[in-house]
């Protein structure tokens, strides 16, 4: 039996991880994962997909066995556990995602729980899988695992350290506002429920990473095609469906003068909407590959006109952040107003290079 045989490996691994994806990420199973995370103590991560698909477990109680996002394939601060780990659970993976880790000779052992059966690729292929109805699978699977999994929780030691790598910056006041500063003043502002919904660029990465989401669906991103200008119409379609939550679309420059005229739009269904632009006046992710890859920085740069009166012009309120403390005070005043508005804030890159390519320290092999 495919359970059984998936128990057998878990119980013999020396450093079990758990990774969620985009599939685990619908509402229904929040309370199934939860609790055979709560029955087993396998410390977890999620892909940019999967964020926010546990919030605690069925009696309320947050399960604090989160190592982090895996917004890189690999060489990310979540990375420090996943090269370590020997055995990998993947739940609810689709290959659509760029893949949060790579698979390869000398590394884990993949067990795939899905719905359906693995896409096996390149990066992809799992060493035995459990196909079907993903909540029950997992009570059946916890009921062969609970109290039998002596080494389940051996690679926990290391998510404080983690979790306090990826905070670092939160709190930094220097104007233009670095990403993390600008993350943590959304989370700040947004309630629980609240949606942000990201449009595509270098932003995304940091937001992945960075942005806790108690709640499922409360962060939404493409990390499929990732097509620069879908995250002000994402934002207005949650607007929509969800009138009573606050919603914030979260967009660069450059993509959100790909479908900036959908402001109309938003105005004229009366739509309680914040946008927030990132401002660099580049194409931000295309500067950062090209740097990472030693090319030339060539043809990245474009004007913009004045955003705030440019939200004026469509019957928006315009906001413009002139040093770091503004931001979070202009957000909450933007939501506590109503309608459209449209927050400019200047953003510094420059921790880019820094944070997000870095290099691990060696992977501790076990005894």
């Amino acid at each position: 039996m495919a359970v059984d045989r998936a128990a057998e490996m878990i119980r013999q691994a020396a450093r079990p991880l758990v990774m969620l994806g985009a599939a685990a990420s619908r509402p229904r199973l929040g309370a199934f994962l939860a609790e055979f995370l709560a029955r087993t103590q396998i410390p977890f991560f999620t892909t940019q997909m999967g964020k926010g698909v546990v919030a605690g477990t069925p009696s309320g109680q947050s399960v604090d066995l989160w190592m982090g996002t895996a917004a890189l394939s690999e060489r990310d601060y979540v990375h420090e556990a996943i090269d370590r780990a020997d055995l990998i659970l993947a739940i609810g993976h689709d290959t659509v995602e760029k893949p949060p880790f790579l698979m390869g000779p000398g590394g884990p052992t993949v067990i795939h729980v899905g719905y359906t059966a693995a896409n096996v690729e390149e990066v992809y292929f799992p060493h035995a899988s459990i196909v079907g109805d993903i909540g029950p699978s997992l009570m059946v699977l916890a009921d062969r695992l609970e109290g039998r999994l002596p080494n389940g929780s051996a690679l926990l030691p290391l998510r404080d350290d983690i979790l306090r790598q990826v905070m670092e910056g939160s709190d930094e006041a220097r104007f233009p506002l670095v990403p993390q500063r600008i993350v943590a003043d959304v989370r700040r502002v947004m309630p629980p429920d609240g949606i942000v919904a990201l449009d595509n660029g270098i932003y995304k990465i940091w937001f992945a990473r960075n942005y806790r989401t108690p709640v499922s669906n409360t962060l939404l991103l493409d990390n499929a095609l990732a097509t620069m200008g879908a995250g002000l119409p994402s934002a207005m379609m949650a607007a929509i469906c969800y009138p009573g939550r606050r919603v914030l679309a979260v967009c660069g420059d450059g993509g959100f003068m790909m479908n900036s005229q959908e402001l109309e739009t938003a105005v004229r269904l009366k739509l309680n909407l914040v946008v927030l632009v990132l401002e660099d006046r580049a194409y931000g992710m295309i500067r950062w590959k090209q740097e990472v890859d030693a090319f030339a920085d060539f043809g990245l740069e474009f004007g913009n006109p004045d955003f705030v009166a440019y939200a004026k012009s469509y019957g928006a309120r315009g906001w413009r952040v002139g040093k770091a403390s503004e931001l979070s005070t202009m957000l909450e005043a933007a939501f506590s107003e109503g309608g459209v508005h449209l927050v400019v804030v200047p953003v510094d890159y420059s921790e880019n290079m820094r944070v997000l390519v870095r290099e691990l320290p060696p992977v501790v092999q076990a005894k």
